[in-house]
């Protein structure tokens, strides 16, 4: 991959119609007005192969979605992927079948895993079909778009001086 090539994406994955499972999309909307226009931040339903299309030939990508641990709702958990797989069983809310858990370990089987992926997983309280966003998961929404925007202005500002 050309240096030009070389890009950051941070990916909001949900339904914006199941109550907490909307939290990785409502992180997304809030970064895109936070970082600089280099990176890239989109929403994306979590469907499998096309979330592997979007993520391919990325330097850089930051995934966050709605988890279910039984940690508090609210909970804000950080995996950094290219060490070892995500716990399966804390991303099982995929209405797909197959979640995030599942693409990343596809995306590490075909060496497509970008070599930086960081996963900012928001423990759900609710996932009903129409149900709000819980006050619990809107605050860790603020939250962890704050630590994504700080980790991401840290990795520029350490790239800028290995650059010197």
């Amino acid at each position: 991959m050309a240096a030009s090539d070389a890009r950051t994406i941070v990916i909001g994955i949900g339904n914006p119609d199941r109550g907490d499972d909307a939290a990785g999309r409502l992180a997304a909307r809030r970064l895109a007005a936070m970082l600089p226009p280099a990176v890239a931040v989109s929403e994306h339903d979590g469907e499998v192969t096309s979330l592997l299309a979007a993520i391919e030939n990325a330097a850089a990508v930051y995934l966050i979605d709605a988890c279910a641990s039984r940690a508090k709702p609210g909970t804000v958990h950080r995996f950094d992927v290219t060490t070892g797989p995500l716990p399966h069983e804390t991303f099982s809310l995929s209405s797909h079948g197959l979640g995030l858990a599942e693409a990343i370990e596809l995306a590490r089987a075909l060496g497509q895993l970008p070599p930086r992926c960081i996963v900012y997983a928001i423990e759900a309280g609710s996932v009903e079909p129409g149900g709000a966003v819980s006050p619990a998961v809107l605050a860790a929404i603020e939250e962890t778009s704050e630590r994504v925007r700080r980790e991401l202005l840290a990795a520029a500002s350490k790239e800028g001086q290995s650059d010197a």
